[in-house]
């Protein structure tokens, strides 16, 4: 338990933070998923959507610290891989 008036404010705005950095990580896998939902439906216009609004959000919790940038860059990376292999897959074979 905090034993100055300090240290009680600071437990009141720790708690706080925490509790923003959660519901923000979470919304990023939210995001993450949706992107993730399009591609399996094999939506290519849904999941660019998706997936710019998914990157820019990642972006946002990087530069606050919120998430390591080299996580978001993998993360990105690889969403943007399967969204280029639905297209490659979509596209008629070249005989």
């Amino acid at each position: 338990m905090a034993n100055s008036k300090q240290a009680t404010k600071r437990c009141r705005q720790n708690e706080k933070n925490r509790q923003n950095n959660r519901w923000q990580v979470s919304r990023m896998r939210s995001t993450l998923r949706e992107v993730r939902e399009c591609i399996d439906k094999k939506d290519h216009a849904a999941s660019m959507t998706a997936f710019s609004s998914a990157t820019s959000f990642i972006d946002k919790l990087v530069s606050k610290g919120l998430v390591h940038k080299n996580t978001a860059a993998r993360t990105k990376s690889r969403l943007n891989a399967s969204i280029k292999a639905l297209v490659t897959s979509a596209s008629p074979a070249e005989s």
